[in-house]
């Protein structure tokens, strides 16, 4: 059942499931908290409360707001921690990845451990070389244009980049989700604004940060050339000992639903491990 936080300059829409402690997961740009649909069930089974989230402009949350930074996400999901008698393990996607960094920075009381699925937390610069990646080169030319242009048509053409090889089950039912959800008046708006913003607030926010991380990237992530190098420059961006990276063979932007079981071992062994040691 679909729930509303009112916070300041709009509504979050949120879903939560379960019983115990909670965990909060947030989805990247362009998307809606439908992208956790594989991972929450094992996560209530396993014994905690999932809520699942739309960002702003996303999903079933309101359109109309002023700005779309990560430092903004991370307030909604703050809020929403607030609301539902945090604190959580906080679960981020991509551009919410960033926004995850600053949340625990920011309110290290109400987030107890941060799980980052190929993120967005440091600014990115790209080198000549990294051109030479025909996968990192085809997923930047389509990423840039559905930004630029505010085409749906590219978007999914980014889509299928971004899921390399393994496509999720309902592959096309999720495509045309999407889709129906980016010609809705606003949402190609949110998805331009995120696009345009810089990850600049979150990677200042790293070294803030006092709980437990675990970072995880594709090996075949189209938004970097280089994935492992990205994550790994994440964790060594942390304080020392709280940073912990694992790469997925063969994932792509979006490990959580090509692999929602690997991933969902992951989290459970860190939450199990690192996080309860914190």
């Amino acid at each position: 059942m679909t729930e509303h936080l009112a916070v300041d300059g709009g509504t979050i829409a949120y879903e939560v499931t379960g019983a115990g402690p909670l965990i909060v997961l947030a989805h990247g740009m362009g998307d809606s908290r439908a992208a956790y649909h594989a991972v929450i069930p094992p996560l209530v089974a396993a014994g905690y409360r999932v809520a699942a989230v739309d960002l702003r402009g996303c999903g079933e949350s309101s359109v109309d707001w002023p700005s779309w930074s990560r430092t903004d996400i991370a307030g909604d999901l703050l809020a929403v921690i607030r609301h539902l008698g945090g604190p959580a393990v906080l679960v981020g996607h991509s551009i919410s990845g960033g926004a995850a960094t600053i949340a625990a920075a920011a309110e290290p009381s109400l987030v107890t451990a941060v799980v980052e699925l190929t993120p967005f937390t440091r600014k990115q610069s790209i080198r000549l070389g990294d051109l030479r990646v025909k996968r990192f080169r085809r997923g930047m030319l389509r990423l840039a244009g559905a930004t630029t242009f505010g085409s749906v048509p590219l978007w999914r053409s980014y889509l299928d980049v971004a899921y390399p090889g393994v496509k999720p089950a309902g592959w096309a039912g999720r495509l045309d989700r999407v889709d129906s959800l980016l010609r809705e008046p606003g949402r190609m708006k949110a998805l331009r604004g995120m696009g345009g913003g810089t990850p600049a607030d979150a990677g200042a926010r790293l070294g803030d940060v006092r709980c437990p991380v675990l970072v995880v990237m594709g090996t075949l992530d189209p938004d970097w050339a280089d994935p492992r190098a990205e994550g790994e420059a994440i964790v060594e961006a942390l304080p020392s000992g709280l940073g912990r990276l694992e790469m997925i063979e063969g994932a792509g932007h979006y490990p959580h639903d090509q692999f929602p079981e690997r991933v969902t071992e992951l989290v459970l062994d860190f939450l199990r491990s690192d996080a309860s040691r914190a």
